[in-house]
């Protein structure tokens, strides 16, 4: 990530949702786009359909857009890195990298190009399961064109090696020159509703908002001084290390705020023991989800369109959120209960709205300096703004990588950390489905997706099912090495056998009992996507 700045680490687009459409070639892998990002998925299939675009869709379900993809890689789970390294291989081995702009943009580029030397294309399908011939042809397909995109999502990140799977698309980037350009770039698609925007604001254990470090003295007294207060130095706990810490005691209150960790988080008997040792537990949604169950208090607080203020979507747009109804009950704007929250704690937060709030961001977040609620009243605009008079920045790293050299990563493909042996003979991946929406603090409550998606499922392939004397509709249980839940068999060919498939949605089975609490070390995402599980009859 640090190989294209700090934006990349941000998780932001490089490049425009518009501009995808001017991409040659879309590298589309870790992302079920039609049924999670679903109005960018109506472009990409579009793309696909009638603008005669060429996808490569990497992912180990054939997901929908892989039956309209020029070329499907059905990748075993967690060997993205593997699959990356081999296309790299064939590009250089064939010519088409980018020489002009590797010795004039980046650094790092010998070490890198060691690494990859042995990912040839046969010993690259001995880990991936993608055959020879098809890494070869996805190779050329990216190598030979003039723009090509990378498209990615949580398929990428929630894995041991998340960090190390990023670094390698933007190896693969820089190895073409597909950066600074439109229809180029790394562009990940944000999991949930302003994801962005909470990450812009600070909502990061390691950074005051604008990814500006809590352990730069420099930047911590500039906070100090806006703020009226002594703040830590030290990097702060990622969901995971809040549980252990609750666990030893080491954190006493937690404060949850549009989450459900309960549905949401890995391994949920470890959570719930955590949860149940804290001495306070706030819980602020809009609804009671399944963490209001262990909650001390629940504040309630309004939803999207009971307040003011701004949402930042996966391209780095700033957009304003408009009140269009009074908020039910007791219900409040988040802000104003954060902020009576610490004013009878001791500390004044004296705003009197939304814009104001907005205001006091600009003067200490450079990305955002010159971006006004008036400048937004007709569109939304990209970040970096600068100044007033800027028009926003819809690519990053135009004529020169913002670190000053794009960086080459040496990455060596490693397994994930949990396995599948003769116990537990399955790899089951998680996700969501097209009519439910993370854990259905919302979605459940809508009748027509209730009607299309009434209950949690098993996706299986028919001859593991066979196999095993399970049919179509059949309740099994699926265990891990951690817990076991029961679910209804889906049979279907979009997964592959010896792999199952399971939504998160559903509190009646809880898909995150059975998975790990394997994280990646550098940014501590759980490894979601692979885990080891027995499928029997009950």
């Amino acid at each position: 990530m640090a190989g294209l700045a700090a934006t990349l680490g941000s998780g932001a687009m490089t490049n425009s949702l518009g501009d995808i459409e001017e991409a040659e070639v879309i590298f589309l892998v870790g992302s079920n786009t039609t049924e999670n990002h679903p109005v960018l998925g109506m472009k990409l299939r579009r793309l696909a359909r009638y603008e005669g675009k060429k996808f490569i869709v990497a992912d180990p379900r054939k997901i929908e857009l892989a039956e309209l993809a020029t070329l499907y890689l059905p990748i075993r789970p967690g060997t993205d890195i593997a699959l990356i390294n081999g296309m790299m291989h064939v590009i250089l081995r064939e010519g088409w990298h980018d020489q002009e702009f590797i010795q004039e943009q980046t650094e790092g580029f010998e070490e890198f190009r060691k690494v990859v030397e042995k990912y040839t294309p046969e010993y690259v399908e001995s880990i991936t399961g993608v055959p020879a011939s098809d890494i070869e042809q996805a190779a050329k397909l990216y190598g030979t064109a003039q723009r090509a995109s990378i498209i990615y999502c949580m398929g990428i990140t929630q894995h041991t090696k998340g960090t190390d799977n990023v670094k390698s698309l933007a190896n693969l980037a820089l190895l073409c020159g597909n950066i600074g350009k439109p229809g180029t770039g790394i562009n990940p698609l944000r999991g949930q509703n302003n994801v962005q925007g909470a990450c812009d604001m600070g909502g990061l254990p390691a950074t005051f908002p604008g990814y500006q470090a809590v352990t730069n003295e420099e930047l911590r007294k500039k906070f100090e001084r806006a703020w009226g207060v002594s703040l830590p130095s030290n990097v702060g706990l990622t969901v995971v290390e809040m549980g252990d810490a609750a666990v030893d005691g080491r954190l006493k209150a937690l404060y949850v705020m549009g989450e459900n960790p309960v549905l949401s988080d890995p391994n949920l008997h470890h959570l719930e023991e955590a949860l149940s040792k804290l001495e306070l537990l706030v819980v602020q949604d809009i609804f009671f989800n399944d963490t209001c169950k262990y909650a001390h208090v629940v504040l309630p607080s309004a939803c999207f369109a009971e307040k003011d203020g701004t949402f930042t979507n996966t391209e780095r747009r700033v957009q304003r959120v408009r009140k269009a109804l009074d908020p039910p009950g007791d219900a409040k704007d988040d802000w104003w209960i954060i902020s009576e929250v610490a004013r009878r704690m001791g500390y004044e937060m004296n705003y009197g709205s939304a814009e104001e709030i907005f205001e006091e961001l600009r003067t200490v977040t450079p990305q955002y300096a010159g971006i006004t609620y008036q400048r937004l009243e007709k569109q939304g605009i990209q970040w970096p703004c600068p100044t007033e008079d800027h028009p926003g920045t819809p690519i990053l790293h135009v004529g020169k990588i913002a670190r000053g050299k794009g960086l080459f990563t040496p990455i060596e493909y490693r397994p994930a950390a949990e396995q599948p042996d003769e116990e537990y003979s399955f790899v089951m991946m998680t996700g969501r489905s097209y009519y439910h929406y993370h854990t259905g603090t919302m979605t459940r409550k809508c009748v027509v997706c209730n009607y299309f998606v009434p209950e949690p499922y098993l996706e299986m392939n028919p001859e593991d099912a066979g196999e095993l004397g399970i049919e179509d509709g059949n309740i099994v249980k699926v265990l891990s090495r951690r817990g076991e839940i029961e679910l209804k068999v889906k049979l279907t060919p979009r997964v592959k056998r010896g792999e199952v498939f399971s939504t998160f949605h559903f509190s009646e089975a809880r898909v995150n009992l059975l998975t790990g609490a394997s994280f990646d070390p550098i940014c501590k995402i759980p490894e979601f996507k692979v885990t080891a599980v027995r499928v029997v009859k009950p």
